[in-house]
């Protein structure tokens, strides 16, 4: 028995303290507080690992839903610029004649379908012709003075901006007045 209590200081101090093999009072209370300060730290590790799961969760759950929200922003950002062409096609089509009008008419169909498709996935135009500069959706080229208009407002838009779910994806290009 000698020999079993050399390597153990639990059982050396409870054979110092009670050599009948009774523990005291007070070694019971110091065992007893120890094992209560135990039992406290692993009950705070256990809410905070729950507090970390529940963040983690509630963050991959808000990445997955910006994913679905915003994971067409650099498809659509790589669409603007053919709307963009389309769009400056039907300009320049010339008015009259039974081939312009075949022209125009394919022309504007194939832009209110791109447009009923920027639709769907909620891409939203911006085109803020005559509406006060905003510089976290308008990008401006210029400025121009004694157009009439008051100052800070759009008075050209070179490029119409979109937005993605409220996501600028291109800004405005535009000119404000002075």
């Amino acid at each position: 028995m000698g020999t079993e209590s050399q390597g153990n200081p639990q059982a050396e101090g409870q054979a110092a303290a009670a050599p009948s093999g009774q523990v005291s009072p007070e070694e019971l209370a110091r065992l007893l507080e120890e094992a209560r300060g135990k039992a406290n730290e692993n009950w705070d590790a256990l809410l905070r690992a729950r507090a970390e799961m529940e963040n983690l969760r509630r963050r991959a759950a808000r990445d997955v839903e910006n994913a679905h929200k915003y994971g067409i922003e650099r498809f659509v950002g790589d669409l603007l610029p053919v709307k963009d062409s389309l769009e400056l096609a039907l300009a320049a089509v010339p008015v009259g004649g039974a081939e312009s009008e075949k022209m125009r008419e394919g022309l504007e169909l194939t832009l209110k379908m791109l447009s009923n498709v920027f639709e769907k996935f909620n891409v939203e135009e911006v085109n803020p012709q005559g509406a006060r500069f905003d510089p976290e959706r308008h990008h401006a080229m210029t400025v121009q003075e004694g157009t009439g208009a008051e100052a800070g407002t759009v008075t050209q838009v070179f490029q119409k901006g979109y937005v993605l779910n409220q996501r600028l994806v291109r800004p405005a290009m535009v000119v404000v007045a002075r």
